[in-house]
């Protein structure tokens, strides 16, 4: 199948897609949480989305099938058991396969939560089991039509608060990280190296490897630089600051580097992001 054309903000759903969606307009327990709307999609080709400005923090979960999703600068094949979170401001998308359903959950922030800031997490996948987190969208969505109960729906955006953060949370179960990326975004621009970056987890250069392969999927390197791309974009989308003084900003010397890193992470020059129109 054609890959989607990433220039253009899309929205194809198809009439062979069924979805199960609570929004924050309808329910005050979702809005409480910034949290924009959830929902629970059983997706069939051509379903379709593409994000070129996506406004708020986007977590989106499996539970069969497969489709496929851009995140991090490149395809992948997104199964049963994954989950795939996506900072404000990057590209994003996703496609169904032809001939395949694909089952999905999903939970989109509003640009005002605290997942939705600069730098509040990079761009990944993960294995996660949506089941429960599946069952709380559908139970939250029934109180909706059963006379919804405030109450009752404080307890399932409750419960679908605890599930995210099991996934998006993940240097929180780490304390040693939890410091170290927190120092790291309070100077994002300085030029961090592994062995810094151990000393301020008071570990190894090795064993901070280890955990951040385990943790986030990829090196200290990558994350930075994912980290890095994120408040950079964050900056193009916000301010009217030159794109040279945000490169430095974040910690590239050279304009060059930091626009191929850019557009190998986002698909877009840092030209072009920010001329791109907002949804």
């Amino acid at each position: 199948m054609e890959k989607p054309d990433l220039l253009t903000e899309t929205h194809i759903f198809g009439d062979d897609t069924h979805v199960v969606t609570v929004r924050a307009e309808h329910c005050e327990a979702l809005a409480a949480r910034h949290i924009a709307h959830v929902a629970v999609i059983d997706a069939a080709a051509p379903y379709t989305i593409v994000r070129t400005h996506l406004s708020g923090a986007f977590l989106q979960v499996c539970l069969g099938g497969e489709g496929q999703t851009l995140l991090d600068g490149s395809w992948r094949s997104h199964t049963a058991g994954v989950a795939s979170f996506a900072p404000a401001h990057v590209l994003h998308a996703f496609h169904c396969l032809p001939g395949q359903r694909w089952q999905l959950c999903w939970v989109r922030f509003m640009p005002s939560s605290p997942r939705s800031l600069a730098g509040a997490m990079a761009p990944g996948f993960t294995g996660f089991d949506g089941r429960p987190l599946e069952r709380a969208v559908l139970g939250l969505s029934a109180e909706m039509q059963d006379g919804a109960d405030p109450g009752t729906c404080a307890i399932w955006v409750d419960i679908i608060e605890r599930y995210v953060s099991r996934m998006v949370d993940p240097w929180q179960r780490e304390p040693r990280l939890n410091g170290m990326w927190s120092a790291v975004l309070a100077d994002i621009g300085h030029s961090w190296s592994l062995e810094e970056l151990a000393r301020l987890a008071n570990i190894s250069p090795e064993h901070l490897r280890r955990l951040c392969w385990k943790n986030f999927g990829r090196s200290p390197g990558k994350q930075l630089t994912t980290m890095r791309i994120a408040q950079a974009a964050h900056q193009l989308a916000t301010t009217p600051k030159k794109i040279e003084a945000i490169a430095r900003d974040v910690g590239y010397v050279n304009p060059f580097t930091f626009s191929n890193t850019f557009k190998r992470l986002t698909g877009f020059r840092p030209s072009e992001y920010r001329s791109k129109p907002r949804p």
